[in-house]
This record gives C-alpha cells, structure tokens and sequence, in this order.
C-alpha cells in the first residue's frame, strides 16, 4: 500500500462513509475532506468533520501506518498540532498530539471496497514500460487530450525557470536572455551547458558592439570556448587570437576556465566549432533578434529570419586547422524546429506573461505547425497504439512520461485516475 493511493481514496471519497468510526467506535461524519496540501505540512488543509456529537474544524494527516507519525517526527511539529483526524490504512500504534490527548483515528482499509483495490493494484503493477500502457488507448479522447495540454503548459512552466533565473542575472534584458538560451540550444543536449556558460560569460553589451564584424564574434564566442591557443598554425585561427586578446583588452574581459567541449560521438555537422560559427554568424546578421522573434507570426517568417551559414573558413573546416571538402552549412530546418520548441516557444510564453498578457493559444498554434520529434520515447509511445501528429503532441508526452509515468505518480495523471474508474 502507497500513500498517495490512500490521499486519493480521500480527496475523492472514494470510501464507504455512509456508517463511518473511529477506530475507538465514534461516530465520524465528513462534512468537508479539506483541500490537499502537496508542500510540508499536514496533507489536508482546513477540514471540517463530526465525531459523535462533537464538530471539528482542522487539519488530516494521512499515513500508510499509524506509526508513520512518529517515524516522519510530526510530534516535534507544530504545523501538525492542529490535526483533528489521523486518516490510516493500519493503525499499529496510538497517537498523541500537544495536549497529550489520543488523535482520533480513521482505519481506511475498513471502508474501501475491493473492487477498488483490484483496480489499483491492476494500475500499478509493472508492465514492459509503463503501468497504463495495455490499456491507455481506452481512455475519454477528451480526458487524454485535456491531460497532454495541461502536461504541456507545466513543461513550459518549468523551461520558463531557467528563463526567470537569467532575466535576474541579465538585468532584465531579454535580448541577452535570447543570446543565453539560443547559445544553450546550439550546444545540444551535449554541449548545451557548456555553451550556457560560455553565453552568461561574455557580457551582452560587448555582443552588441562587435556583432557587425564576424570575426569579432567568432574571435569571442571561441576564445571563451577555449579552442584558440598559440599553438594554432593557420593564419585564421591566428587572426581570431590576435583580435580575441584585443577585446580581452578593449573590453577588461575577465575569461573564466570553461569545461572541455566534447566532439565524442556527435555528427560532424553538430561539432561545437560548426554551432558556434553559426551561432556567430547569424548575430552578425541580425541585430535585436529577440525584438524580430516576437514579431515573427509563421513558422516560415522564423525559418527566413534564422536562415544563417557559417563563415567562408568554417565551410571546409570542422576543426581548426584540419581542412574538409567545401560545404555549405547552414541552419537547417529541422535544427530551427529544435530553436523553436525549446528557446523561441518557452520565450514566447514567459514574455507575454511578464507582460500580463496570455498567448496560450498562440504557443499551441506554434508546435501544432511542427512535425512530430522522434527519440525514443516517442517511438515506445507509438508501439502502445499513440501515434504523435505534432511537436505539441510529443512535448506534451514526453513530460508525461518523464514527469508521471517514471514517477509512478499514476494518482496525480488524469489519465490514471481515469483508468482508476474502470
């Protein structure tokens, strides 16, 4: 048995009350179950309930043991001297509150029925992936889309934190913050710290000023990155680290030790040299790209504005100093599908709600217009009969499934208390 099963048998009344007592034989009506609490504290705020003649106004903690009390050191507590009922699946030991006097006690496993038992332990038995993953193509098509929207919005709530944390350090300049998150999206899933780093490193206002001379920015973003150095023999690479140590200069840069960049296992069109030249050379080309983002109102009008190659060097190098055959690199689509769901969409949000507004509908529209992602958690999704139709979809499952189904948290899915039902 699980505590959260037992705060849902509560919340919902999903208990016979029609003859409720206490474990000492009163009397107990439930006028009101309180609201849940998921912070410190007890678990329900402000009940409201009858034992024998006697009406109370408090607080329910719920325990899987009645000992559980003593073992999470409630009696030391004071958020806990207000409980007025002690809600238990097993009542092992009697509890006492401040004023020494016995908690009244509600036995659950008395009162909940069977066949609600067969269905949570059917829910929560493990399966090949997930536990509703034989029976999640019955669910209300209503419940399941509603759920995959609310999941979606909590996903971006949660990008939106990183977003907050660097409009404080940034002084509240949303371009920089722009800057930070692209820089951080360049880098990949590999890099992406890395790059993150380096992007809160170099002050914005210096970005600003050296961003009409690629080399200039090119010398910046890979002297922080730590790939200039003086045993560099090509005369490029040379250049870079000439004008690197001048605006080190000209600037008073302080230059912090960075982490290593790694090239291990990447394709060489995602080496950290290919995403920096391009990252430099599209600030090159756009100045206030943040206030151009939030104007953009297509996809396509996006993928014009962040159209981007490299420079002439970095199109027959994937290294410093070891040369390739001659191509082309551009942004390519796919790669701006990645800017837009994880930088362009999280910004989008958190700008209009700085700004009071709602554009809820607007960030749906958005990912709706975007393929599907593919990884691996979209591919087991679809081999359970869930075929994802856009980039909403898949973002919206995958915090499903990092959030919910790798938690087992099944009691707090709309999905699982869906399934809970039949």
């Amino acid at each position: 048995m699980k505590e959260d099963f037992l705060h849902y048998v509560w919340q919902y009344k999903k208990f016979d009350f029609s003859n409720l007592k206490t474990c000492s034989g009163e009397k107990l009506t439930i006028i009101n179950v309180g609201q849940y609490l998921k912070n410190s504290g007890p678990d329900f705020f402000n009940a409201q309930i009858v034992i024998g003649n006697q009406k109370w106004a408090g607080n329910v903690e719920i325990h899987v043991k009645s000992s559980d009390w003593y073992l999470h050191n409630h009696e030391n507590d004071e958020n806990y001297d207000n409980v007025i009922l002690h809600v238990v699946w097993e009542n092992d030991v009697p509890v006492f509150g401040k004023s020494n006097s016995e908690i009244p006690v509600l036995c659950l496993k008395d009162f909940v029925s069977k066949e609600l038992l067969n269905n949570y332990h059917y829910l929560t038995t493990e399966k090949k992936w997930i536990f509703c993953e034989n029976d999640l193509g019955t669910v209300d098509e209503f419940v399941f889309n509603n759920w995959l929207e609310r999941v979606f919005f909590e996903r971006l709530e949660k990008k939106s934190q990183l977003i907050e944390n660097l409009l404080l350090q940034t002084n509240y300049d949303w371009e920089a913050v722009l800057f930070c998150m692209l820089a951080k999206n360049f880098g990949l899933n590999t890099n992406g710290e890395i790059f993150l780093k380096i992007a809160q490193s170099i002050p914005f206002s210096v970005i600003r000023k050296e961003s009409f001379e690629i080399e200039n920015l090119e010398a910046l973003f890979f002297g922080y990155s730590g790939l200039l150095n003086s045993d560099l023999e090509h005369k490029y690479p040379q250049i870079l680290l000439s004008r690197f140590n001048y605006l080190v200069q000209k600037h008073q840069l302080v230059v912090p030790i960075i982490p290593p960049l790694i090239f291990f296992k990447l394709r060489p069109e995602n080496f950290p040299t290919i995403r920096i030249a391009q990252l430099a050379m599209l600030y090159n080309k756009q100045q206030n790209l943040f206030s151009k983002i939030m104007d953009c109102n297509s996809i396509d009008e996006i993928y014009k504005l962040l159209d981007a190659d490299v420079s002439i060097y970095w199109q027959n190098h994937y290294h410093f100093e070891k040369a390739n055959t001659t191509k082309k690199r551009k942004i390519t689509k796919s790669f701006i599908d990645l800017i837009i769901i994880n930088t362009i969409v999280p910004l989008q949000f958190s700008f209009a709600k700085y700004n009071g507004k709602d554009n809820d509908e607007i960030v749906l529209h958005l990912l709706r217009e975007l393929k599907p992602e593919a990884n691996n958690i979209i591919d087991k999704f679809q081999n359970i009969g869930i075929k994802s139709t856009d980039a909403f979809m898949t973002q919206s499952l995958i915090q499903l499934k990092t959030e919910y189904c790798n938690k087992h948290k099944c009691l707090s899915c709309s999905i699982g208390l869906e399934l809970l039902k039949k």
